[in-house]
C-alpha cells in the first residue's frame, strides 16, 4: 500500500505506551514499561547493553509483539495496526541492513520500490542530494566506510518521508566526525517537524536530545529533560585532583556517603546522596576539590548500580 503521510492523523503524542511487557524463553526484558513521545522531539532512549531498547523499538514499529500492555505510535494500535506503522515509520537498525552488493542508488531506488513511493526516480535523486551521496550513488554499498553506511542508511529510512524516526545506536562503530555529522542531520530534521527516538548509550549524544529516558534491566528509571533528571537524582558530585588518584580512588569506594566514584582523566568524580556525609570525606582526603553539577553520566551510573540491587 502507499505510504501518504498527509493522510495521518493529527498527533501531539507521536508514541504513548503503557505497561507493555515482553519476554523471551520466559526471561523478562521490558518490564511494565510506560512511554511517551511527543511530536518534534528528539527523544534520547539510554541504557547498558540488553538493557531493553532495542526490544521496545521492534514493539514501537510493529516487528515485535507485546505479551501484555497497550500503546499507540502514530495513532496506530501498536498490536492491532503494527502493519500500519510500519508503512510510516523510518527504522534504523543497529548493524547495516541494506544490500553490500548493490549500489547507493540501486539499495534507495530498491526501498523505495518497497514503500511504493511515488515518482521514485525524483525520490531518490532528492535523497542522494540531501544527504551528499551523490559521489558515492554508484559506488556498492559493501565498499563504503562506517560513517557513509550510516548515512546510507539514514536516507533509506528517509525515503518515504515518514513522520517517525526509530534510530537503534545509530552511531555505533563511526568516527567522531561522522556521528557529529549524524546528529547535525537529525537536528535538521527535527526542525522540519520529523519526531526521532534514538536509541544510544553515548553521554554526550544523550545530551543533544530534547528529553530522555533510562532504561535498565528491562525497567524505565526515569525520563524528563537532561536537566530534570539531574535535579531529580539528589545526586552531590565533588572533583578532585591531585597526587596518587588511583590509591585515593580506593580508599574513598569504602567510605561511608560515597556512592560512586569515577575517574576522569587525571581527576576523580566522587557522589553520593547525602551531601553532609560526602563532604566529610572529601574534607578528610588531601586533594584539591571542587564540587560540581552531577553530569547525566554520573547520575546514569548511580541509577544502574541502584536497579542492580533491586
Amino acid at each position: 500500500m502507499p505510504t501518504n503521510p498527509t493522510h495521518m492523523p493529527h498527533l501531539t503524542s507521536i508514541i504513548e505506551v503503557k505497561g507493555i511487557n515482553k519476554s523471551f524463553d520466559d526471561k523478562p526484558a521490558v518490564i511494565d514499561l510506560n512511554l511517551r513521545v511527543k511530536e518534534g522531539e528528539i527523544f534520547g532512549f539510554l541504557g547498558p547493553n540488553g538493557s531493553g531498547k532495542t526490544t521496545t523499538i521492534r514493539m514501537l514499529c510493529g516487528l515485535l509483539t507485546p505479551d501484555s500492555g497497550t500503546g499507540t505510535c502514530l495513532g496506530y494500535d501498536i498490536v492491532k495496526e503494527s502493519e500500519k506503522i510500519k508503512q510510516h515509520v523510518g527504522y534504523m537498525t543497529q548493524r547495516f541492513s541494506l544490500y553490500d552488493d548493490l549500489t547507493v542508488e540501486e539499495n534507495l531506488d530498491f526501498i523505495a520500490r518497497l514503500y511504493h513511493v511515488k515518482h521514485r526516480k525524483e525520490a531518490v535523486a532528492k535523497s542522494i542530494e540531501e544527504l551528499g551521496l551523490q559521489h558515492r550513488k554508484n559506488q556498492l554499498a559493501g565498499t563504503l566506510s562506517g560513517g557513509w553506511k550510516q548515512r546510507l542508511a539514514l536516507s533509506g529510512a528517509l525515503i518515504h518521508q515518514p513522520k517517525l524516526l526509530l534510530l537503534d545506536e545509530p552511531t555505533a562503530g563511526v568516527d567522531p566526525a561522522a556521528r557529529r555529522d549524524f546528529w547535525d542531520q537529525v537536528h535538521a530534521l527535527s526542525a522540519k517537524g520529523t519526531t526521532s527516538l534514538v536509541s544510544t548509550h553515548y553521554m554526550d549524544e544523550a545530551e543533544r536530545c530534547t528529553r530522555l529516558a533510562y532504561i535498565a534491566y528491562g525497567k524505565l528509571l526515569t525520563e524528563g529533560s537532561a536537566e530534570e533528571i539531574i535535579a531529580s537524582s539528589g545526586l552531590t558530585t565533588w572533583t578532585l585532583s591531585g597526587k596518587n588518584i588511583n590509591d585515593i580512588a580506593i580508599k574513598l569506594k569504602s567510605m561511608p556517603g560515597v556512592g560512586q566514584v569515577v575517574s576522569f582523566g587525571n581527576t576523580l568524580h566522587v557522589s553520593g546522596q547525602d551531601p553532609e556525609k560526602l563532604k566529610q570525606c572529601i574534607d578528610s582526603i588531601s586533594l584539591t576539590s571542587k564540587k560540581i553539577e552531577p553530569s547525566l553520566e554520573d547520575v546514569f551510573i548511580t541509577m544502574v548500580r541502584k536497579a542492580k540491587t533491586q
